[in-house]
């Protein structure tokens, strides 16, 4: 369970990062969120679905890994390979926590850091604050990722609720038969409903358009394709 904790200068000062990645770094997830400007990277590599997060009808763009919460097709021991890592991974082990301002009473966006990962260090890996204090370039850069992903989530709420408003959302059932006569089953995820989409208005599809959100969806689509790449690295990995 990560243990995450306001991150600072002072009590994080010796701090480094080990920039490798792989399963035994913690890279043992089975799917991550993305955001819609990366979609088109995600799409050449992996699934994407959508997930309900919580009781509110809300959701999420994902990337599927594996057929398993902690199952990482992707990635081995030995890191990640050529494969595009989305930006909510690509910033572990610091994630977005929210302070209240004292005199405005709004909510303002601060870094958090998982001090049980396990690419942290005191003693190898890229350093995080500089000798006299400063940031260092990797954490600008992950600030950067930050604020994409603080943005990004907006963005896709307006994308997934136009999905639902539509009824373009639809469950999915992944069944797959693998090569040692093993069956799994993928439950809990929505994809595009294309029977829907082919039926839209040319006023739905022109709004749909006019947010960008029309090349989102044929993306999604799209990348439909790539369950065969992750039921290949399946059936590899029973043989190793």
């Amino acid at each position: 369970m990560a243990s995450n904790v306001l991150l600072n200068n002072v009590t994080h000062k010796e701090l480094k990062i080990i920039q490798q990645r792989g399963t035994r770094r913690g890279d043992t997830m089975g799917y991550a969120t993305i955001v819609p400007w990366e979609f088109r990277q995600v799409a050449s590599c992996y699934p994407i679905f959508f997930r309900k997060t919580t009781s509110n009808n809300q959701f999420e763009a994902v990337a599927l890994f594996g057929f398993a919460n902690d199952e990482n097709l992707v990635a081995d021991e030995h890191g990640w390979g050529d494969n595009y890592i989305p930006l909510s991974i690509a910033r572990i082990p610091f994630s977005i926590g929210y302070t209240q301002d004292s005199e405005t009473g709004q909510r303002q966006p601060v870094v958090h850091v998982d001090t049980d990962h396990p690419r942290l260090s005191a003693s190898e890996g890229t350093p995080v604050f500089l000798a006299h204090g400063g940031n260092s370039e990797y954490l600008e850069q992950i600030n950067s990722i930050l604020a994409e992903l603080i943005n990004g989530v907006t963005v896709c709420q307006r994308f997934t609720d136009i999905l639902q408003a539509e009824d373009l959302l639809e469950p999915f059932v992944l069944k797959v038969a693998l090569d040692n006569g093993q069956h799994l089953e993928l439950r809990g995820f929505y994809t595009i409903n294309e029977m829907v989409l082919r039926d839209l208005g040319a006023e739905q599809l022109a709004r749909l358009h006019s947010q960008n959100f029309l090349e989102l969806i044929y993306m999604s689509i799209a990348s439909m394709g790539n369950i065969k790449k992750l039921i290949d690295k399946k059936n590899k990995s029973l043989h190793r």
